[in-house]
C-alpha cells in the first residue's frame, strides 16, 4: 500500500470523527479550515507520544492511539477550553497498515467521546511515534491558567491518584483490572468546564501530583499545605504513586470554595513552598520525583 492509500484509508476510518460543523474544510486539502466563535480566542497545546517513553511498544495500536489522544486533550480540560479539532501526525517504521488503521480506531473513539474531530495530519516513513495537536475555543477572559492562584485558595483534584504509575511500577500493563484501565483508559476531564468557570488556577495531572502542583505555586508565587490523607488513592496504588506518579490526567486546581466532583487535599499558602502534613517538600524534589523527559 502507498502513502497516499494509506491516507484514504486513515480518513476512512477515522469516519464521524473527521468532520464536525465547526471543520470547514478536513482531511484532503493543504490544511484544515476550521470556523471559529466570534470574538472567541484558540487554545491550542501539542504533544508527541514516543514507545518506551509514552506506550509500550507491545501495546496494542488502538489502546495507544485511544491514550495518546486523551492525554493531549487533557491541556484543553485543563483551561476550561471547548475542545474542537485535532491534527496528528504518525510516523510508521515500514508499511504497516494494520498498525496505523487499528491506531486510528483509537484515536477515533477518543475523539469523539471529546467531542472533537481528527480534520487533518501528516503520515511518514521514520521510527514510530505520533504527534497530536489540539484546539479548543475560550470567550476572552474565560479560560483558566496556571498563574492565578490566590492565598487560602482550597487546593482540589478531580479524581483519583496513582492508577496509571501504579500500573507502570508494577509492569501491568496487560493485566486485565483497574490499574491497566487507568493506564490506557485515560479521560480527559472535558466534562468539568462548567465546573473550572469556579476555579482560580488549574493544571492536569501529567507529571505527577505534586510537580504540577509546583507548577502552580511558582506561576502563581504562593505555596501550599497539602494533607497526604486528604488525597484519593486509587485502588492498587500508593500514597507515593499518587503523588509522585504522573499519567492520571485529572485535573488540579484551587478555588475559593470546594467544587462538586473535586477532593480538597490542601489550601494555597502565603508560605512559598509546599509542605506534606507539615513537612516541607523542596520544589527541586518534584522535579526530581516527579516525571522529567531529560532527566539524566
Amino acid at each position: 500500500m502507498d502513502e497516499f492509500s494509506l491516507i484514504d484509508d486513515i480518513v476512512s476510518r477515522l469516519g464521524t470523527a473527521a468532520h464536525a460543523e465547526w471543520v470547514q474544510v478536513g482531511p484532503g486539502d493543504d490544511a484544515s479550515v476550521v470556523r471559529v466563535g466570534a470574538g472567541g480566542s484558540v487554545v491550542s497545546s501539542i504533544d508527541t507520544f514516543s514507545p518506551g517513553i509514552h506506550f509500550p511498544r507491545e501495546a496494542p495500536a488502538e489502546w495507544v492511539g485511544y491514550r495518546c489522544f486523551m492525554a493531549a486533550a487533557s491541556d484543553l480540560a485543563a483551561m476550561a477550553a471547548e475542545p474542537r479539532y485535532a491534527l496528528v501526525a504518525l510516523s510508521l517504521p515500514d508499511r504497516d497498515s494494520e498498525y496505523a488503521l487499528a491506531l486510528c480506531e483509537g484515536l477515533a473513539e477518543a475523539a469523539e467521546a471529546c467531542g472533537m474531530a481528527v480534520c487533518g495530519g501528516n503520515l511518514t516513513r521514520a521510527p514510530l511515534s505520533m504527534t497530536v495537536s489540539v484546539h479548543g475555543e475560550v470567550q476572552p477572559g474565560v479560560g483558566v491558567l496556571r498563574s492565578t492562584a490566590h492565598a487560602n485558595d482550597l487546593i482540589q483534584v478531580s479524581g483519583q491518584l496513582g492508577g496509571a504509575a501504579a500500573c507502570v511500577r508494577l509492569n501491568a500493563f496487560e493485566v486485565e483490572g483497574a490499574l491497566r484501565e487507568a493506564y490506557f483508559r485515560p479521560r480527559a476531564r472535558l466534562d468539568l468546564k462548567e465546573t473550572l468557570a469556579l476555579a482560580h488556577s488549574a493544571i492536569d495531572v501529567s507529571d505527577g501530583c505534586l510537580q504540577d502542583l509546583s507548577h502552580i505555586l511558582r506561576a502563581s508565587n504562593v505555596g501550599a499545605e497539602i494533607d497526604s490523607h486528604a488525597l484519593p488513592v486509587a485502588a492498587g496504588a500508593t500514597l507515593d504513586d499518587a503523588l509522585w506518579g504522573g499519567d492520571d490526567y485529572e485535573l488540579l486546581v484551587t478555588a475559593p470554595k470546594a467544587l462538586p466532583g473535586f477532593e480538597v487535599i490542601g489550601v494555597v499558602s502565603d508560605n512559598l513552598g509546599i509542605r506534606l502534613d507539615g513537612r516541607e517538600v523542596l520544589l527541586s524534589d518534584t522535579t526530581s520525583r516527579g516525571y522529567d523527559h531529560f532527566r539524566s
